[in-house]
């Protein structure tokens, strides 16, 4: 099973650089932005625990864009990790249901948090923000799973 996890870990991992990479070539393309949700969560998570960022005006600001960050790394980790575990408790899905799967689970695990702080409302996504959202995602979803299955060496603990 550790294994398994890790191997998901990793797959996550991998999963993670395609979503940056897509949602980057999306920001070149369309000349938009970065979104400030990461940011806007971080800053609402530390009020409601009660803690400062600490630091200058300009280091709370590069702490905030750092957590934000380094919370999406987590999160795609975490996911790709859920899949190896499971992958090593039985799971056998097809390569598109697998892929279905990580990409719900990775836009819930991004979206749900941020939905129930407050900072972003789905419901009120244009066709665009929805298309921002569900490409990375879903390039996260390919990548995680065929990262996965690249590892497969065919051993009982790789399951």
């Amino acid at each position: 099973m550790t294994h398994s996890i890790l191997r998901g870990a990793a797959a996550g991992a991998a999963g993670t650089t395609a979503l940056n990479a897509v949602t980057f070539l999306d920001m070149l393309v369309r000349g938009r932005p970065a979104s400030r949700t990461p940011e806007d969560s971080v800053r609402r998570m530390s009020r409601k625990a009660g803690v400062d960022i600490p630091g200058t005006p300009r280091q709370r600001k590069a702490r905030v864009s750092g957590l934000g960050s380094l919370l999406g790394a987590v999160t795609g980790v975490s996911v790709g990790a859920a899949y190896g575990a499971l992958r090593g408790l039985g799971w056998r899905p097809g390569a598109l249901t697998a892929t279905l799967a990580t990409t719900v689970g990775a836009m819930a695990a991004a979206g749900v948090p941020m939905s129930a702080l407050g900072v972003s409302d789905p419901r009120s996504w244009s066709v665009g923000d929805w298309l921002s959202d569900v490409l990375p995602h879903l390039a996260y979803g390919v990548v995680t799973v065929a990262t996965y299955a690249a590892t497969d060496h065919g051993g009982p603990h790789d399951a």
